[in-house]
C-alpha cells in the first residue's frame, strides 16, 4: 500500500481541514484514483461529505487550480483504494505549520508497526551572515565607486538556507469491508435552491438568535430541550424568488431576518434527468410557479427546522470563500433536511 502526493494549493487544504475540525474529530478518508473524500458522521449531529477532485498534469494550474499534483497511489484494492480512519485537529495543525512553505509532500508511511500520514514541508530563508570573503571584497572598493546594491545590501551576500520538517499523524487504516456499508445520503431533487448570503454574516445573526432564544426560554422549554436535542431550534426558509428568511421563536420571544435578491441557480439540463422537460418537470419549477415575484405569501417557501448550535457550525465553511448553495427539502415526516453544496 502506497500514497504519496505534493500538495500544490496547501492555504485552501487548511481552510478545508480547519472546517472539517469545527464539525468532527475524526474524519474517514477515502482516496483513490480520481478522488480524495473526507466523510464525518458523528452519532448527532451534521455529516460532512466534501470531494476534492484528482486533476491530471494535462491540464494547467490557470484552468484549474487542485489541491493536488503529482499524485500517486498504489493498494493492493481491486478498486486501487485506500481508506483512512483520520484525526482531524493533528490534520489541521501540521498543515498550518506548512503555510507559507516552499513546497509540501503528503504520504503514507509506518514507523514502528504504528501507520502515519506523514506531511514533509520544506522552507527556504535567506540567511542574514555573509558568505565568506564576500563583505572583505565590497570594502576594498574605494568609497568613490558606488554600487547600487550596496544601499539595500546584495541578497547573495546571505545563504540560502533550506529547512525540512516532517509531521507525523497517527492513523489507521480500514479495510474496505468496515466501509462498504457506508454511503451518501441519497435525496431527491431538492424543493428549492439558493445561493446563500455572506456566511460570517449569517453565522453572526444564527448565533445572535441562538443565544437570545436560549436566555429567554422558560425553565420548561430548558428541560424540554435537554431532553430532545442539545439546543434552541432555528426555522430556516428560502423560496425561489430570491428570498432567504432566518427565524426562532419561544414562548417569549420572536424574531426574524429576511434577505431578498438573492439568486437562484439556473439548473444545467445536462445535469438534469430528462434534460429541457425534465427541468420543467423538476420541484423547484412548481415551486417557483406556487410564490410570488415579490417573496411575498407563504406558498412556495420550503422550511427546515435545523440546531442552532450545530448550524452555527456548519457555517463554519464560510472561511474556504466562493459560492454557498443551500438546497432544502419538503418533507411529509416530521424530520426536515438541508444540505450545502
Amino acid at each position: 500500500m502506497r500514497f504519496k502526493s505534493s500538495i500544490r494549493n496547501i492555504q485552501t487544504f487548511t481552510k478545508l481541514a480547519s472546517s472539517l475540525s469545527s464539525l468532527g474529530k475524526v474524519a474517514w478518508a477515502r482516496f483513490d484514483n480520481d478522488q480524495v473524500r473526507f466523510t464525518i458522521i458523528p452519532e448527532q449531529g451534521t455529516q460532512v461529505w466534501a470531494v476534492l477532485s484528482i486533476v491530471t498534469l494535462l491540464l494547467p494550474s490557470s484552468v484549474y487550480d487542485s489541491i493536488f499534483e503529482t499524485y500517486t497511489i498504489q493498494s493492493a484494492s481491486p478498486n486501487n483504494t485506500i481508506n483512512l480512519e483520520l484525526p482531524v485537529i493533528p490534520l489541521h495543525r501540521a498543515l498550518r505549520s506548512a503555510l507559507g512553505a516552499s513546497s509540501a509532500n503528503l504520504r503514507l508511511t509506518k514507523r514502528d508497526n504504528v501507520p502515519l500520514l506523514s506531511l514533509t514541508i520544506v522552507t527556504n530563508s535567506i540567511s542574514s551572515a555573509p558568505s565568506a570573503g564576500g563583505w572583505g571584497a565590497r570594502n576594498n572598493k574605494p568609497f568613490d565607486q558606488n554600487d547600487d546594491n550596496d544601499e539595500m545590501g546584495d541578497p547573495r551576500d546571505g545563504q540560502v538556507r533550506e529547512t525540512v520538517v516532517t509531521q507525523d499523524i497517527p492513523i489507521r487504516v480500514l479495510s474496505p469491508a468496515s466501509v462498504e456499508g457506508i454511503h451518501e445520503p441519497r435525496c431527491r431533487e431538492p424543493d428549492v435552491h439558493i445561493t446563500l448570503p455572506n456566511l460570517f454574516q449569517l453565522k453572526s445573526i444564527s448565533e445572535r438568535f441562538t443565544k437570545l432564544a436560549t436566555a429567554t426560554s422558560t425553565n420548561s422549554e430548558r428541560v424540554v430541550a435537554g431532553a430532545a436535542g442539545p439546543g434552541p431550534k432555528l426555522v430556516l426558509s428560502a423560496n425561489m424568488h430570491g428570498s432567504l428568511r432566518l427565524s426562532i421563536a419561544t414562548d417569549a420571544l420572536s424574531i426574524s431576518s429576511v434577505w431578498t435578491g438573492l439568486v437562484n441557480p439556473e439548473l444545467d439540463p445536462s445535469h438534469v434527468e430528462g434534460g429541457e422537460e425534465g427541468i420543467r418537470e423538476h420541484p423547484s419549477t412548481r415551486m417557483k410557479e406556487l410564490g410570488r415575484g415579490d417573496g411575498g405569501g407563504e406558498e412556495g417557501w420550503a422550511r427546515v427546522r435545523i440546531d442552532g448550535k450545530d448550524w452555527g457550525k456548519v457555517l463554519s465553511v464560510g472561511r474556504l470563500g466562493g459560492r454557498v448553495i443551500a438546497c432544502a427539502y419538503i418533507h411529509t415526516a416530521p424530520r426536515r433536511w438541508a444540505s450545502l453544496c
